[in-house]
This record gives structure tokens, sequence and C-alpha cells, in this order.
């Protein structure tokens, strides 16, 4: 018998990330400043009640998670049939290319997040690269390769470079793939924790119907291991991804840690002062060690420019206990680059001392 799958998932290789398990590293006690998740982790009212119900495991969880959507109306301002609820964002964004974007053309500006390529690979999409650190600065560029019928990624604020697209030139790019019959796509998962304007474009999904936006509490709020995210759109992009959701693929307890995080909006107020703080802390620190450059991002990490090859970097890091993220394979960077996330002062004392010990 021969076993064959289809050549887009033949010739799929799975993206690597940070976190404690990356790369290969399995040493569970090292400091983590490779995921850019809030510095206050994850809110105590989360912790406490996700202890006192175990005992919900024994039960298959609501697959509509209408708790948490109705949580989430109240949250975003949206009605419940412009929002969908996933096993973390990424579910949702695979999701969305399995069901709209079979063979179109893709347009992705690099260097930015890789699972956009990976899930649209496996839809067969052929793409455009445009390079950018900075597409702010490079609006009208962009907007001139938007293809026909097909669709836009845009990450806002962009990982790795940290760089945000104002509301205004969003608006821009939105109504310009409009006119071409194109999606376009926003990934907002960290705009929660940008700390000094908010650029969000999350209310135009009302006005656009090729408009969907991505959002994920993993980051604002502390949830990675939970696996808890949220995309919205218009009634026709939501319908269908309902549609073709995988039943109860949100836990039930995740399904009630999204309920009460979204309550927290303390949590996100102190997690951006922690930001504003310890972003300008680190940039000064680390610009007055020599062979790093940092870029000015606006949110919860910096992607920092190196003299010595990123992945030795990481390695005499580990060292010392302390885990970056290596950004030699995102599209458009190279074994110069590496990522770290914003995390208590402490941390970043630790961070910045370990890194003047390497230079």
């Amino acid at each position: 018998m021969k076993i064959r799958a289809k050549s887009s998932i033949a010739k799929h290789h799975p993206v690597s990330h940070g976190g404690k398990f990356s790369g290969g590293n399995r040493q569970i006690d090292v400091l983590d400043f490779s995921s850019n998740t809030s510095p206050v982790g994850m809110p105590s009212s989360v912790k406490s009640a996700m202890k006192k119900n175990l005992d919900e495991m024994e039960h298959y969880p609501d697959t509509d998670s209408l708790n948490l959507v109705s949580g989430l109306k109240r949250y975003t301002g949206l009605s419940d049939s412009h929002i969908v609820v996933g096993n973390g964002a990424i579910e949702i964004l695979y999701n969305f290319c399995t069901a709209f974007l079979s063979k179109k053309r893709v347009l992705i500006p690099t260097p930015t997040f890789s699972e956009y390529e990976s899930a649209s690979k496996l839809a067969d999409c052929k793409f455009t690269f445009f390079k950018t650190m900075n597409l702010s600065e490079d609006i009208d560029s962009f907007i001139s390769k938007i293809p026909i019928n097909g669709c836009i990624f845009v990450c806002n604020p962009n990982n790795p470079t940290g760089t945000i697209i104002p509301k205004k030139q969003l608006t821009q790019i939105i109504s310009a793939a409009k006119n071409k019959s194109s999606f376009v796509f926003v990934d907002e998962c960290f705009i929660e924790l940008v700390p000094k304007s908010n650029q969000s474009i999350i209310n135009l999904v009302k006005k656009y119907d090729n408009l969907f936006v991505l959002r994920s509490l993993t980051k604002s709020y502390g949830l990675a291991g939970i696996r808890i995210g949220y995309g919205v759109g218009s009634k026709k992009i939501i319908g269908i991804l309902k549609k073709i959701k995988i039943p109860w693929s949100v836990n039930a307890l995740a399904q009630q840690a999204g309920i009460l995080a979204i309550k927290n909006k303390s949590h996100l107020t102190k997690s951006k002062s922690i930001i504003k703080k310890e972003s300008t802390f680190l940039k000064k620190k680390i610009a007055q060690i020599p062979g790093f450059e940092c870029h000015d991002s606006t949110t919860n990490f910096i992607l920092i420019k190196t003299k010595q090859d990123s992945t030795k970097i990481q390695k005499k890091l580990l060292k010392h206990k302390i885990l970056i993220r290596d950004c030699k394979n995102f599209r458009g960077l190279n074994n110069h680059y590496i990522r770290i996330a914003i995390k208590s002062h402490k941390d970043n004392l630790k961070l910045v001392n370990a890194m003047e010990a390497i230079a």
C-alpha cells in the first residue's frame, strides 16, 4: 500500500518558534525571554479558578464557547455573529487559510510571523514577499503589490520587529484590497501590549467585509499553555469559520480562563506600565553593550541586531540559564538577529548581565 499526502503536505515543514522547549532545549529552569507573553504572567483570579474547576475536565466543554463569546461581546463591542473562538490564535489562522485561500495569491511583508506563510502553503497559495523593516514607511509601494482576489497578511504590531502601523494607514490598505476583492488578515495578538496608543482596527470589521482580525489571550493575559484565541470578521466570514471549526477544540478550563481574564483589565494596565518602563531600561542598557543594536519596538519584545552569530549567542546565554529567540529562521532576517521579551526588572537585569558577560 502506498501512502501519499497531497503535495503541499508532503513538502510542508513545521515552523520553529520560541518557548522553553524550542530548538531542542530541555532546560525547564531557564529564564524564557524567547516567548513574548505578558511580563506579569497569568492573572491570579484565573489560577485560582482553574484549581477550583478541575472537575469540569470530566465533561465535554461547550463546543460553541457561548459564555466566553458572551464575554468577548462586551470586551470587543461586537455581536457574537462577528466572533469566533479557537484553540489558540494559530488554530483560527489555519482554519482561515483552509476556508478562504485555496490557490489564491498572497502578499506577505517580511520579516514577520512565519505561520502566515506556512498555513498558506498548505492551501496551495502563490506568494509575493515584500521586504521591509517598517511597513508604515513603505505603504504606497506595498499597496501597489496587492493581488486581485487574493489575501494580505499584516501583523500589527509586527513580530519580530515590533513596529506598528497607524490605523489610518491600515484603513488605506483595507480599502485598496477591497477594491481588488482581496482579504486583509490583520494579526493583533500583541496590540493590547502596546503602552503608548491604541491603533486597533477591530471595529472596522462592521464596515469592511474583506477584513479579518486575529486576537490572542496568550500574549495579553499570559495563557500560553492553555491555548485560547479569537478572531473577528464579517458575519459571513465568521459563519464559515464556525462551520469548519473542530468540535470541542476549546477545552473547559481554557473557556473559563478566557472568561475571567478579559474581566481583569487592570492586568493589562499593569502589563503596559511594566513594558513602557522596562523597554526603555533594556534599550538603554543593551545599546551600551558592544555588538548589540536594538530596533525601536512599540510592544513587549525587542529585535536586536548582533555582530556575533545568533545561534552562538543563544547557546552562550543558555549557559547562563537564559533563553532568547534566534531569529535566523525568519524570512528576511539572517543569523545576526535575536529577539527578547520584556520581563520583570529583576529578570531583565539578569539578561543584561548575561549579555555583558558574552559580549
